[in-house]
């Protein structure tokens, strides 16, 4: 039996040039810059672990890979919002490093260093196909998807996708892009570089 479950809105944004070659090479790519700094953020709308609530919490896994991420060495930094209890802190960083199980715990081996946690207030924002977080000082992205000229409404996607949120994601364009926290900088408003989103269902 599951002892945790989330689920909810994921949106992220990185360095890449769109269209990204990590999720299209199943992570062995070397990335448009040579080295991959990404967002990755969780607006849980659904979920509890052990019994404590994490009902309208948000989180940001940043992350950065020297090279092609299936090299690892990565490292990764947690952001809570900082509404949080310290019982849902503890919560949200065991389902974020892959320490309780569940999709993060397949990426754990490439990681080289927990670089720690941060909170801060968190906002994240969907319209549409469009998303936008921003968690203090410390990140403020916000992507546009790519409309289906197939289905009206709905993204162009990416399906069986190697990511641990969801293997079917929007594919999308950084209308914004800053980051600069763990070491982790950078800072782009070109509209040139790659973003995604999805729902996301997780168990451990």
């Amino acid at each position: 039996m599951a002892t945790w479950q989330i689920e909810g809105q994921y949106m992220e944004t990185c360095n890449c040039t769109f269209l990204c070659p990590c999720i299209s090479s199943n992570l062995a790519a070397r990335p448009t810059e040579g080295d991959c700094k990404a967002a990755v953020a969780m607006r849980i709308d659904k979920g509890q672990k052990d019994g404590v609530s994490l009902d309208g919490l948000s989180f940001i896994v940043m992350l950065h890979a020297p090279g092609a991420m299936a090299d690892g060495d990565m490292t990764v930094g947690l952001i809570v919002d900082e509404r949080a209890s310290d019982a849902q802190v503890e919560a949200i960083g065991a389902i974020a490093t892959g320490a309780a199980g569940g999709p993060m715990a397949n990426l754990a081996p490439l990681v080289g260093r927990i670089a720690g946690i941060e909170r801060r207030p968190i906002s994240f924002e969907a319209n549409g196909l469009d998303f936008a977080v921003k968690a203090g000082e410390l990140v403020d992205q916000a992507c546009a998807g790519i409309p289906s000229a197939v289905k009206p409404g709905e993204p162009v996607c990416l399906d069986n996708a190697m990511h641990p949120v969801n293997s079917r994601l929007g594919l999308a364009k950084a209308t914004r892009s800053m980051f600069k926290v763990f070491g982790i900088e950078w800072r782009d408003r070109s509209g040139q570089r790659n973003g995604h989103f999805a729902p996301f269902a997780w168990t451990g």
